[in-house]
């Protein structure tokens, strides 16, 4: 919920980011939405696939066992340890290096909406070159149906990939995200809406 007056979270609140996003043919959708990085495609495919990469953006708590069936363990929470039961568990469907991943959510925080809509769903990743040392990430996240729990998990993670792109990306722009700074902001933010009420 947002304050009055406020707008809804959107993929638009990230430039740069494409939304081609369809129905399936069983009726139904998949979110699709792409980037372009200043990163070459097997940079890009090591962002997502080994735990310095991963936790050089998007985590600072992964471990990843990089094949077919193997699982991505990660948290947003800085001091959360491998098999807390809010953590998130991908598994490996498949993957080519520097072209392509496919995960599928077996685990995921238990306060999220749609959380169980959300585990029916597929993600790919796929990378395409994009002119010299760039790449064209599009992230694919498909088999959302038609009921009040897709539409949650939906809505969230339109969002949410947008987020994860537009990180990706500035990942490669502006360098590594220092966790610590992170951690700390966020613990000032907490205590100042303690103080505030807002």
């Amino acid at each position: 919920m947002t304050q009055a007056g406020a707008a809804e979270p959107s993929w638009r609140d990230f430039p740069g980011v494409s939304n081609t996003s369809y129905v399936e043919p069983s009726g139904d959708r998949a979110i699709q939405l792409s980037i372009t990085v200043k990163a070459t495609p097997q940079a890009v495919f090591d962002a997502f696939a080994t735990e310095t990469g991963f936790e050089s953006w998007a985590v600072p708590m992964a471990k990843i066992d990089l094949r077919v069936g193997g699982m991505i363990e990660a948290s947003y929470n800085a001091d959360a340890k491998l098999g807390d039961p809010d953590n998130i568990k991908n598994r490996i469907a498949a993957y080519v290096p520097g072209r392509l991943l496919v995960i599928h959510n077996v685990q995921a925080p238990r306060d999220l909406p749609g959380r169980d809509e959300f585990a029916k769903t597929v993600t790919i990743i796929e990378l395409a070159p994009d002119g010299a040392g760039a790449t064209r990430v599009t992230l694919t996240n498909a088999g959302y149906g038609h009921n009040p729990g897709a539409d949650a998990a939906y809505a969230k993670f339109e969002w949410g990939d947008a987020y994860t792109l537009h990180g990706l990306q500035q990942r490669f722009e502006n360098g590594p995200v220092n966790w610590a700074e992170v951690v700390a902001r966020r613990k000032a933010a907490a205590a100042d809406k303690q103080v505030t009420g807002k």
